[in-house]
């Protein structure tokens, strides 16, 4: 087991960096129109924001292939931003609308891209573990050089499906990579209260899978985790752990009160902001200029903007189909 992988950054060069910037910022601001549209009531339904979280899923998809699998979780909107589901499909599936990537049946805890190889999205907590097993194996079974790449919180962690498939993924040494984001608290729930170790690349490592922490809030140092732990099950080394120390900004969910942490607590993390963090970095670099920002930021909003276009453009399922997908239909 190791903790608190260093940051090498190998390879990286400044439009890499910008990337990066771009990708957090893409997410971070679809979401904040997600909250408006939610608030406006354009979307329904339960939403789980993952803003705070953006280094995660920006550093760790940069290290995969498109011909590897993602499995995702109900905080999931970043994911499939980064993996590169266009925005308007992801809108206007928040918005119930056929043009949406599940055909507006899923909504925000959904999300499925099979073109991508983006399996979920998967409301049930931990519930996306043993799929990405089953993915891998069958790459495995098939002779594809391929790496599933599995995200889910630390409160997957205390479910039984961590154990199984963290389990079968090593005795069977397959390439799979469990990307645990580790933002302290399982829905109201601190870790402390909920798990006995509470350090969970241990746990991971108990099942003698290669494991590792790092700062979550550090898109560079995500990436070089996730990079590390990627190349070595493509390799056909086994399966990794990563625990990504993170945190979010915004409570569990939409109709979470928020009583169970203090406003400074949240107000201490903020300050790790991982995307203002990336800009003082590459603004001190003299990688990134004011004029430069502002044209990101504007390209960023027009792209959320059009997205919410063609979310509204879009078309509700008639009535007469709602059984579609749902019955087998008989033979004629």
């Amino acid at each position: 087991m190791t903790t608190d992988t260093p940051v090498r950054h190998d390879g990286l060069d400044g439009a890499d960096e910008l990337h990066l910037l771009r990708e957090m910022l893409r997410i971070r601001r679809f979401e904040e129109r997600c909250v408006e549209l939610y608030s406006a009531t354009s979307i329904r339904g339960f939403m789980h924001l993952y803003i705070g979280e953006e280094a995660v899923a920006v550093g760790a998809m940069a290290s995969l292939r498109p011909d590897d699998a993602v499995v995702s979780t109900y905080r999931e909107h970043g994911h499939a931003l980064a993996r590169g589901v266009p925005a308007g499909d992801i809108m206007a599936e928040m918005y119930g609308k056929v043009e949406g990537c599940s055909r507006g049946r899923g909504g925000s805890m959904h999300l499925f891209d099979v073109g991508r190889r983006f399996y979920g999205g998967n409301a049930i907590v931990g519930g996306g573990l043993p799929i990405a097993v089953g993915l891998a194996l069958a790459d495995r079974l098939r002779g594809r050089d391929r790496v599933t790449a599995c995200f889910f919180g630390d409160g997957a962690v205390a479910e039984g499906e961590f154990h199984e498939s963290v389990n079968l993924a090593a005795l069977w040494s397959l390439p799979v990579v469990f990307f645990c984001e580790n933002n302290l608290y399982a829905m109201g729930t601190a870790l402390a209260r909920s798990e006995s170790q509470t350090d969970l690349a241990a746990k991971a490592a108990s099942y003698a899978v290669d494991a590792s922490s790092v700062d979550g809030m550090d898109v560079l140092a995500c990436r070089d985790a996730a990079a590390r732990a990627v190349a070595r099950a493509r390799a056909g080394d086994g399966p990794a752990f990563v625990e990504f120390r993170t945190y979010r900004f915004r409570a569990h969910s939409m109709y979470d009160p928020e009583l169970y942490r203090a406003k400074d607590e949240v107000d201490l993390w903020k300050t790790r902001d991982p995307i203002d963090a990336l800009a003082r970095r590459l603004t001190d670099a003299g990688r990134l200029t004011t004029e430069e920002r502002e044209r990101m930021e504007a390209e960023v909003e027009a792209e959320v903007d059009g997205a919410v276009a063609f979310a509204e453009a879009g078309t509700l399922e008639p009535v007469e189909d709602l059984a579609r997908f749902v019955y087998l239909r008989s033979p004629s």
